[in-house]
């Protein structure tokens, strides 16, 4: 992209947690102790493979008909150690800030609930350069399913072929090929990189700065 290139149009779409804010950590964190309380073995990384899924689609799989509790109990310890353990990954603002001068149109789609998913951007200051989020309570499907995206693409106006998904997991890269975006994954997230290799995505990026060859 030339210096000072105005880009109109296009849109990029980001997943949140293991993409732009680091928060793997305190998701493990808590399923564990949601597991403690309910007595529910820890399998080795079973529920980490499940990271990605709405919070209800997780607690149906290992509760059954205890998902109301266990979705209680992951809300109320999430909510006490957010603040501390919630970050951006580095780059994040900068490229966030990079791309909004540029004229493209921000959005993130995200399988996290609403109220959790604004107060993650409210804390980070990610708020003020999204111009759409799209979380589990807004659509019917979730990722890998394209409704999700579409949905965020239909707000803000843009086009499959104008618009680029970035994520950290194989649910993202999927949701991008399936809506037919440009998709990039990210190396730094849940997923490693021979895990978003063999998906062959349109890209990965190993830090925020490479973004700009893809657009």
């Amino acid at each position: 992209m030339g210096k000072g290139l105005i880009v109109h149009n296009i849109a990029v779409l980001f997943d949140l947690d293991g993409t732009l804010v680091d928060t793997l950590p305190l998701i493990v964190q808590t399923y564990r102790k949601v597991f403690r309380d309910m007595k529910i073995p820890w399998g080795d990384d079973d529920v980490v493979k499940l990271i990605g899924y709405p919070l209800t689609e997780i607690g149906k799989h290992f509760a059954g008909e205890k998902e109301s509790l266990f979705i209680e109990l992951y809300q109320h310890y999430y909510q006490i150690d957010h603040d501390r353990m919630t970050r951006l990954y580095p780059g994040t603002l900068e490229i966030l800030s990079f791309l909004k001068s540029r004229g493209l149109k921000l959005g993130i789609v995200t399988s996290k609930g609403r109220p959790v998913t604004l107060r993650s951007v409210a804390h980070t200051g990610l708020d003020r350069f999204m111009d759409v989020i799209v979380t589990a309570h807004d659509v019917l499907k979730h990722k890998p399913d394209p409704e999700p995206l579409v949905k965020a693409l239909t707000v803000l106006g843009a086009t499959v072929d104008q618009s680029i998904f970035i994520g950290d997991t194989s649910f993202d890269i999927l949701t991008g090929q399936n809506t037919g975006t440009l998709t990039l994954g990210v190396t730094w997230g849940l997923a490693s990189r021979n895990e978003l290799e063999l998906l062959k995505p349109d890209g990965l990026l190993d830090q925020w700065i490479e973004i700009k060859k893809y657009l």
